[in-house]
């Protein structure tokens, strides 16, 4: 049986419907009965007292903005009569909070492939990355020609990373460029890499390599297009010579510790902050607390709950990284003339997210309870155990990417709208309501909405989701987007285009 309607933190003063609810409606509350004074979508909030102009409109436990007018109890809370109370310039201080022990409890194992460089990957494929979009076309048919000709023996696939850049770009973009690539060139799920340039590019392939840190040279082959006869045929020639360097790999049994955990939200709706993220924060607690590595990333969609996150860091030198982190991405909004809240968008607001501030606390939930043990740049490799933050935008595209190249082998992705959006690793959708994973199961991959069932026992669904976790990171099943296809890259850019 489902609820109807919820109380989430007891200092709240709007209640959230599971379900569209006609005026008139009395509601149950732990605040008493509640006569409903307007239609109230689902996953809306609705005041559970009288509320006056400028007063704080809680939830989570804390304010989500402002009220802009008198708001009476029962009355629907949303973008009509409250707003952001967000500015573009605060002070933080450090208020640190006892470090959560984490789940525990007996650690599992999964068969993955552990790489001499270090890393352990959930797959064994093949990766062509292309230095400069002038060769995606090339890279494509190389990917192509060599899965219908050749044995892919140990390899899981070959598969072709596209982007349009590369080329005339300048600072940052270009630095960008190279971090995303050199991150994905040293990803524990590529057995082998072949990187294509062309030879002109600005990103030049020399260069690339130079900055690729810690990589296998005998799993890695490149080439400048402009030097060669027959570009097609060389590629071909090299992804052979891969193959045949991988024809021994095999999966081993690895504790869970050694997953990485990218956690992604995207398409969002109100029930993302009440099912699908907060079960993605209880898997955080366990693999952080059998010293697993989780990556939480999305950084102007911690704007208003940023304070939480700042009193989670491991120490005051993680904490000023946070801060950094929050006041670079605010001051990068302001430099380009934009509003830090121009959040949420508008399917956020037509599944109930009224504020960047009420998004954002729903957001931050993926990382659960754990300690913050680092702050990783765009593009940069996770190392400590815990979970680690990662700069980059909320755009599902280029924040999945960057949660790859630092490192993660799972991406954990939970939507309320639904999106077939997937990246070059394993990517696992999580509805946050049931009536989109019967409407999309082509789309979806675990179904979060399962929680607003009374009867739903959490601990069993953490249970599930870790058990189905384990399986793909083992290569027993495929995730939705490897089925379908569904693969792509996304890059930072910010600055100039030659």
């Amino acid at each position: 049986m489902s609820r109807r309607v919820l109380k989430i933190h007891p200092l709240d003063n709007v209640g959230v419907a599971l379900e569209a609810l006609p005026p008139g409606t009395s509601v149950a509350t732990p605040d008493g009965p509640v006569t409903l004074r307007s239609e109230i979508p689902g996953g809306h909030k609705f005041a559970l007292r009288d509320l006056a102009p400028d007063q704080p409109v809680r939830k989570y436990g804390y304010p989500i903005g402002l009220a802009t007018q008198n708001i009476q109890t029962g009355d629907w809370v949303h973008g009509h009569n409250l707003r952001t109370a967000l500015g573009e310039s605060l002070s933080y201080q450090y208020q640190p909070i006892p470090s959560y022990p984490g789940r525990g409890g007996p650690q599992p194992t999964f068969l993955g492939y552990r790489r001499a460089t270090g890393g352990v990957g959930t797959r064994n494929e093949i990766w062509i990355l292309p230095t400069v979009g002038c060769v995606n076309k090339t890279a494509e048919i190389i990917a192509q020609k060599a899965s219908q000709t050749l044995a892919l023996g140990a390899a899981d696939g070959i598969h072709a990373f596209t982007h349009p850049y590369g080329c005339s770009q300048l600072g940052d973009d270009l630095q960008h460029t190279r971090q995303i690539l050199t991150g994905l060139l040293r990803h524990p799920n590529a057995g082998g890499v072949l990187v294509l340039g062309l030879g002109c590019e600005n990103n030049q392939l020399d260069q690339l390599l130079a900055q690729a840190g810690p990589v296998d040279p005998r799993r890695l082959r490149w080439f400048n297009t402009q030097t060669v006869g027959d570009e097609v045929v060389n590629g071909v020639t090299a992804v052979q010579e891969l193959l045949a360097q991988m024809a021994g790999d095999r999966r081993v049994p690895c504790p869970a510790s050694d997953l990485v955990l990218g956690m992604k939200c995207g398409g969002s709706d109100a029930f993302s902050g009440l099912t699908a993220n907060p079960l993605l924060g209880q898997l955080s607690d366990q693999i952080t607390g059998w010293r697993g590595r989780v990556l939480l990333t999305e950084v102007p969609e911690m704007f208003g709950a940023e304070q939480c996150l700042m009193n989670r860091a491991a120490d005051a030198m993680v904490f000023e990284q946070i801060v950094a982190l929050v006041k670079t991405f605010k001051a990068y909004f302001v430099r380009h003339g934009q509003p830090i809240h121009e959040n949420p968008s508008p399917g956020n607001k037509a599944g109930g997210l009224t504020t960047l501030e009420e998004k954002s606390l729903g957001a931050i939930q993926k990382g659960g309870q754990a300690t913050i043990t680092d702050v990783l740049a765009y593009g940069q490799s996770v190392e400590k155990p815990g979970l680690s933050l990662v700069n980059a935008p909320g755009n599902d595209g280029v924040s999945g990417t960057a949660l790859t190249a630092s490192g993660a082998t799972l991406i954990l992705f939970t939507t309320g709208r639904g999106t077939p959006l997937g990246f070059p690793v394993p990517t696992l959708k999580i509805s946050s309501h049931t009536a989109l994973w019967q409407s999309k199961p082509g789309w979806l991959d675990f179904d979060a909405g399962q929680l607003l069932a009374a009867e739903t026992d959490p601990a069993t669904l953490v249970q599930a989701l870790l058990e189905q976790v384990l399986a793909t990171a083992s290569g027993q099943r495929r995730t939705r987007n490897e089925e379908h296809g569904y693969r792509e890259i996304a890059i930072w850019k910010e600055g100039v285009t030659l």
